[in-house]
């Protein structure tokens, strides 16, 4: 039975408390095994990565096999039926029309004291992709994270994607080639993470290393940060849908199950102003879950993680969304605009009832790699800033320093730097010569 909470009971704020605590994931404790295999990455190079293929995807390979050359990615190409290969470009060309208009500004000006000041923005040189393998890889996940590095200006952009038995999606192969990634290699797991983090003979080290995996993916990516960049350490996916009772129950219905098919540690959240609503919406859930291939997981999601709360005023859900931080936003109401400008945090915003959640996880153009379990609260989706520094500089003359090098003096000797302090008074003693 899904959870329902009423925010005029009088235990609601505890019981929305236990919500927002609740633990989804077990932290499965791998970080040893995965430090063991860093540091095998590190001091064997290609001969680990090799046996760890072996190992965990049980395929025996050379080293000069281990990047995907041209020919296979052609060959998958063409297995790819026509209609879904054009949607796959579609996708593409509207994450890349949307992720150019994220491309920060420089800045290079003389402010009052006639001080050069300025900001210069540019790309990482390499970034590594991780895509999860076999036959349930999301070639979606290709574009989102490989596109906004190219609009970035990454000169290279390395793909690492496990082959189990040596199963490839020919789907993820087609939306590499569209996106232009630079390298792809058959291998996975902690021990891809390791080689695109400190290189070997065949793998160059790159600078940031992106995309979800597994918990030997996760731990592995937080222990090589700060060899490499990384994107985020991603949690299972939610959702937040916030309808009136003027939608269509089984519409909202689909979009609650639409992420809990994700995962069984996924979760789905409906908040409405409409109990007689919310009844129908919870059936609606359950014949669903009677049509879809993955309904065992998506069941199990709703039952455990999925969670109905019932308002007196639609109005009043911005603090509950905000405490939520969710992944993915639905505002299902008359007018989404007026409730969206009272909403601090969520990953990304579905305005409207024709705006379900999927039409972002594919083509709409905003990326779908998004912050999950409440850290919306501090963090963004992936964009092309990820895959960007932003250097500052400053130019003083004679005239600019004698105006602000007195002030930076005294602060200098304030702090008992004296160095400091000195590097600056020299050059202003020279001036009064």
């Amino acid at each position: 039975m899904v959870k329902r909470l009423n925010a005029s009971d009088p235990g609601f704020v505890d019981a929305f408390e236990i919500v927002l605590n609740a633990k989804r994931e077990n932290d499965a404790d791998v970080n040893q095994s995965v430090a063991d295999i860093i540091s095998d990455v590190q001091r064997r190079g290609d001969e680990a990565v090799l046996e760890y293929t072996q190992r965990f995807d049980r395929m025996e390979i050379s080293a000069a096999e281990l990047a995907i050359g041209a020919s296979e990615i052609e060959k998958a190409i063409d297995e790819v039926d026509g209609q879904t290969l054009e949607a796959l470009k579609l996708a593409a060309a509207r994450i890349k029309d949307f992720h150019s208009r994220q491309v920060p500004d420089c800045e290079d000006y003389v402010d009052g004291a006639g001080v050069r000041l300025g900001l210069r923005w540019t790309p990482v040189q390499a970034a590594g992709l991780y895509v999860p393998g076999g036959t349930a890889a999301y070639p979606s996940s290709v574009l989102m994270n490989a596109i906004p590095a190219m609009v970035a200006g990454v000169e290279r952009v390395v793909m690492v994607v496990p082959t189990p038995d040596g199963i490839i999606n020919p789907l993820v192969l087609a939306a590499a080639d569209i996106a232009g990634v630079s390298e792809i290699y058959r291998i996975g797991g902690a021990q891809a993470v390791a080689a695109l983090a400190y290189g070997t003979d065949t793998i160059k080290p790159v600078d940031k290393i992106v995309g979800p995996g597994n918990a030997y993916v996760a731990a592995a990516k937080r222990q090589v940060f700060g060899q490499v960049g990384i994107d985020m350490i991603a949690g299972p996916s939610e959702i937040l849908v916030v309808a009136d009772g003027s939608n269509n129950a089984e519409w909202i219905a689909c979009d609650l199950l639409s992420q809990a098919e994700h995962d069984v540690n996924a979760q789905s959240i409906l908040i409405t102003d409409d109990g007689v609503f919310a009844d129908a919406v919870e059936a609606a859930v359950e014949a669903e879950l009677k049509t879809l291939s993955r309904s065992e997981i998506a069941g199990q999601s709703w039952r455990d993680f999925g969670v109905v709360v019932v308002v007196e005023n639609l109005n009043d859900a911005a603090s509950l969304i905000d405490a939520i931080a969710p992944e993915h936003l639905e505002l299902a109401v008359e007018d989404p605009d007026a409730l969206f400008n009272k909403v601090s945090n969520a990953g990304a915003v579905f305005l409207g009832r024709y705006t379900p959640e999927a039409i972002g996880d594919y083509i709409a153009g905003p990326n779908h790699v998004l912050p999950t379990a409440r850290s919306a609260r501090f963090s963004s989706g992936l964009g092309v800033p990820d895959f960007m520094k932003r250097t500052t500089f400053i130019g003083c003359d004679a005239d600019s320093l004698s105006k602000i090098g007195g002030a930076a003096v005294r602060l200098a000797d304030a702090e008992g730097l004296g160095a400091h302090g000195r590097s600056i008074s020299v050059r202003l003693n020279k001036l009064k010569e």
